[in-house]
């Protein structure tokens, strides 16, 4: 699988030329499937999987993180909690037709479980020409693990552990206006948590990762920490 694993989705044209490339084609000919599911353990939640799904603030203003309103050929939902109750037979199809899976943001361990649970977990690394973008959580989840800093929802195996498709951790939003906590200084003490290499991004910036291959797509700030 592609990977254009984002902080602030598809928010500068270096973002956007880079999904162009991975898809091969332009976007207004490219099928998306949107994955709301991360953002349910969020206290607002409901809102903000609103926002997602219809592409705006929910005050009706112009979208902070823009996924869903790029101008794809064709859009549809893939809710993870409801594929365990109507059989993969029925949903791996709406997957393989797909161009691309827009990945909400949210928490990042909820929706681990319910890419396991739900078995799209085990079908991504067969579907070679897929492409995944992540927003926040949705690129998180991506990680081995994503440290205690970012734990929220706390899963079953009460492990920070999430899908280890790529070897390194991420901390998104690095110095967002609206989460002070969110700096630098704090990005290097939540690596020196982990284990192995991590990135910290601002929303402008992304990580392409394609056959193992990693590079980063930006117009902001980041930094790579090394283990």
């Amino acid at each position: 699988m592609k990977l254009l694993l984002t902080s602030g989705g598809v928010r500068n044209e270096s973002i956007q030329r880079a999904l162009v490339g991975l898809l091969g084609k332009p976007i207004a000919e490219a099928k998306a499937l949107l994955v709301p599911t991360a953002g349910y353990a969020n206290s607002n939640g409901a809102v903000r999987a609103w926002a997602f799904v219809s592409g705006q603030e929910p005050d009706g203003s112009q979208p902070e993180c823009p996924m869903v309103e790029l101008g794809w050929k064709s859009v549809g939902i893939l809710e993870l909690t409801a594929l365990p109750s109507i059989g993969e037979e029925r949903w791996l199809p709406w997957v393989q037709e797909a161009d691309v899976l827009l990945a909400n943001g949210g928490d990042a361990l909820y929706l681990a479980h319910w890419m396991r649970e739900s078995g799209l977990a085990a079908q991504l690394p067969l579907m070679r020409d897929k492409v995944w973008v992540g927003l926040s959580a949705g690129s998180m989840v991506m990680a081995p693990r994503i440290g205690e800093w970012f734990v929220g929802w706390t899963p079953p195996t009460g492990s920070d552990e999430t899908l280890g498709l790529v070897d390194f951790s991420i901390f998104p939003h690095l110095e967002h206006p609206m989460l002070p906590y969110n700096t630098m200084a704090n990005a290097e003490k939540w690596a020196d948590t982990l284990s192995g290499p991590a990135y910290a991004i601002d929303d402008e910036t992304a990580i392409q990762v394609v056959d193992g291959q990693v590079e980063v797509v930006s117009e902001g700030r980041w930094r790579h920490f090394t283990r």
